[in-house]
């Protein structure tokens, strides 16, 4: 890839970093692993690579008889790539989805075809024109990185991911140019032919808690495909068809660059069950705790953690509850500043799953407590599973 077309890749990935660090409406606190349907779209830069192509059949025929190359090339100018998706996030920062695409450039250049063996042909062409579009369908797998304890701490939420798919792309290609020798004929190339397609993916998701399960990403993909051969002709200057046969043209290597949003699809059910006031002299019930615990450094949910939530969800319900406390703590192996953050990120995490199981979040009070209020009282830097908690207080 040339300087100009990287430094351009690297500036579109580093735009959003630079704008979002100013913003103050974004969070400071880590995102949950995307759990669940959710949709996505992007759009952005695409440079496709340099191709050689070979003529084949009754064109390989002309360019014998006018003593020139059967070989050619294509360049294209940078173009415009655009990806929608539909996928599926398993809670533990696996992700699976299906993406439709869409690639667009202009023909740059069209050459080759040099003279051979002495000959008079040039390669040299003249009202050269046309495009390539590409349509495609891809399965991907995707792995977000929770950004261990060690890492330096961001002025804002980042989650990387890497990811790789595979399917199948239609190549729209439609190219030609008037040959300045051999009586000014011209090379023309218009059809459409699929191909086993694959693609590489890198990004960054910038978690937006102003808006649940909302992020902005910022991605480079690399995309590779199988060679084609496209049929075309060759036609004098009057229109008439001279020959016609195969383009063999070497493998389409794309390169993009994208900006997007993606959108998981949790929004809580919220249930909401008129209550009848107590006689006065009823006494108020004892509240109920629920402990919700955390391997170390981490705020994903276990399953035994979302049966617990579960069963404080229901009784929640079934006494009716007026107040549902939601606390989060940490052990003392961090510092209390990122425990603080921790913490947090661990009662935000339970709220959700509250949420999902139809607690509204404005019968909730949510809470992050770091180390302050250990459970087990430890030495500082000692990992606590006990103390790696949050408290779920029906009131």
């Amino acid at each position: 890839m040339k300087l100009r077309q990287a430094l351009l890749a690297a500036t579109v990935l580093s735009a959003p970093t630079a704008a979002m660090a100013q913003s103050s409406w974004l969070p400071t606190a880590a995102a949950q692993p995307v759990t669940g349907l959710y949709i996505g779209a992007g759009a952005g830069w695409n440079h496709l690579d340099h191709r050689n192509m070979t003529a084949q059949g009754g064109n390989a025929t002309y360019f014998d008889t006018t003593r020139a190359s059967r070989q050619g090339n294509i360049d294209f100018n940078e173009g415009f790539a655009g990806v929608v998706s539909l996928g599926w996030g398993f809670g533990n920062g696996v992700r699976a989805e299906i993406e439709g695409s869409y690639r667009y450039n202009d023909l740059d250049k069209l050459g080759g075809f040099p003279g051979r063996n002495g000959g008079g042909a040039s390669s040299a062409f003249r009202n050269f024109n046309g495009e390539q579009q590409q349509y495609g369908v891809m399965a991907n797998a995707f792995y977000d990185f929770q950004l261990p304890r060690w890492f330096p701490q961001m002025p804002i939420p980042v989650v990387p991911y890497i990811g790789g798919g595979a399917g199948y792309i239609w190549n729209d290609l439609d190219v030609r140019g008037t040959r300045l020798v051999a009586g000014g004929n011209t090379v023309d190339i218009d059809d459409r032919v699929g191909h086993f397609a694959y693609q590489g993916i890198a990004g960054l998701a910038f978690p937006i808690t102003a808006v649940p399960g909302l992020s902005l990403t910022a991605e480079y993909r690399y995309m590779g495909q199988l060679q084609g051969r496209f049929d075309g002709q060759v036609r004098n200057p009057q229109g008439g068809v001279v020959s016609r046969g195969k383009f063999e043209v070497d493998q389409p290597n794309n390169h993009s660059a994208m900006l997007g949003l993606r959108y998981a699809l949790y929004t809580p059910a919220a249930v909401a069950t008129p209550v009848a006031p107590p006689p006065v002299s009823q006494q108020p019930a004892p509240a109920r705790t629920y402990l919700v615990f955390f391997d170390w450094d981490r705020a994903d949910l276990t399953d035994r953690a979302r049966q617990i939530i579960s069963e404080a969800a229901q009784n929640a319900r079934r006494v009716s509850s007026t107040r549902i406390e939601v606390a989060g703590h940490a052990d003392r192996s961090g510092t209390p500043q990122y425990n603080q953050r921790l913490s947090q990120r661990r009662a935000e995490a339970v709220a959700a799953e509250l949420a999902r199981q139809g607690i509204s979040r404005s019968e909730m009070s949510i809470q992050a407590f770091g180390e302050s209020r250990p459970l087990v009282a430890t030495a500082d830097g000692v990992r606590e599973p006990q103390n790696r908690r949050v408290e779920i207080i029906l009131r």
